[in-house]
């Protein structure tokens, strides 16, 4: 009896922290919105609104192609962020036409987020 009288208050601490990590469920999508969609698109299909503007010209990461090297490569999509400063993805492109896209401070949690997310957006794409 004394050892769940222990426990008690730690579960009652970890019931009252559920809705809160709950708000926080959909981290990938807002990466996703915040850092990619104004070239990839919301679709993932690189139809954003600077998708044209960039040099080489925005991938549509939904293609056969891309869906087979995410296969193929699973951590893809977390490496093409690493290789980028900052995650600062095609800074020219971004810069050139008036974005600002603030520096991020990625952490592994971040990194699983946005490729399950955007995992899950590529595969249910037709």
């Amino acid at each position: 009896m004394q050892l769940d009288k222990l426990f008690l208050p730690f579960s009652v601490a970890a019931l009252c922290l559920t809705p809160i990590y709950g708000a926080y469920g959909n981290n990938g999508e807002t990466l996703f919105v915040e850092r990619c969609a104004m070239c990839h698109g919301p679709d993932a299909k690189g139809s954003g609104p600077l998708a044209g503007k960039s040099n080489p010209p925005t991938p549509d990461l939904t293609t056969p192609a891309f869906k087979k090297r995410l296969a193929d490569y699973p951590g893809v999509i977390v490496s093409s962020i690493i290789l980028r400063p900052n995650g600062d993805l095609i800074p020219g492109t971004l810069k050139e036409n008036g974005y600002r896209l603030p520096p991020h401070a990625w952490t592994v949690k971040d990194f699983r987020d946005l490729n399950e997310y955007l995992s899950g957006v590529i595969h249910k794409s037709k």
